[in-house]
């Protein structure tokens, strides 16, 4: 973790995951960078998001925590969530990217002991051993403002990639289910229903 980066919860606080670092300077809020290693499209493939998304729900009913939004990207993702019942949010994206990783990464296949490994080989086989970036940052959203500007941020976020026209084309977002109430393989949290629960005074 990088030495200045101060963690905070406890406080109920929604929490913001961005892949970037420079996301920091975007004012009062929190989330870690979550970039595939060396930025590759390692969430490329559809079936690749759709295992991300099945397992975030397994982790999400386990930790028991609300999500408002997330977006899945070829080589990154952005998730808003709220602090968990069980753990904290460090815990809760250490779980989802290591069972992400387990998931989607295949063995390198085994080579005889006295066959010579060609250069390329032994980069793939290198790189295969790696899925996410390991710096980490988060960010507390403390405002409906900051909320509504990270879900715009994440729900645009493929149309100016150009891979969609429009965001609710897009499957691998909560556009649908947080705009026309829709169900997702993640649920998603109502507003108000954060809101609410973040005003119930601590134990």
């Amino acid at each position: 973790m990088p030495s200045r980066l101060k963690r905070i919860y406890g406080f109920r606080d929604l929490h913001f995951i961005p892949s970037h670092p420079t996301d920091r300077n975007t004012g009062a809020r929190r989330g870690p960078r979550c970039s595939c290693y060396r930025r590759q499209p390692l969430l490329g493939a559809r079936h690749a998001r759709d295992v991300f998304l099945r397992i975030f729900e397994q982790v999400r009913r386990k930790y028991k925590f609300e999500v408002v939004g997330y977006v899945v990207m070829p080589e990154h993702f952005h998730i808003l969530i709220g602090e968990p019942e069980k753990g904290n949010p460090s815990t809760v994206l250490q779980v989802l990217k290591q069972s992400v990783a387990r998931r989607l990464l295949k063995p390198a296949r085994k080579r005889r002991r006295n066959q010579p490994m060609l250069w390329t080989e032994a980069d793939s086989s290198l790189q295969k051993r790696h899925f996410w970036q390991v710096r980490f940052y988060d960010f507390n959203v403390y405002s409906n403002e900051k909320r509504a500007e990270k879900m715009r941020y994440m729900h645009e976020n493929p149309v100016k990639r150009g891979l969609v026209p429009s965001p609710e084309l897009w499957r691998w977002s909560s556009f649908r289910a947080y705009h026309y109430r829709e169900s997702s393989v993640v649920k998603i949290a109502q507003p108000d229903a954060i809101r609410e629960k973040k005003q119930q005074p601590s134990e």
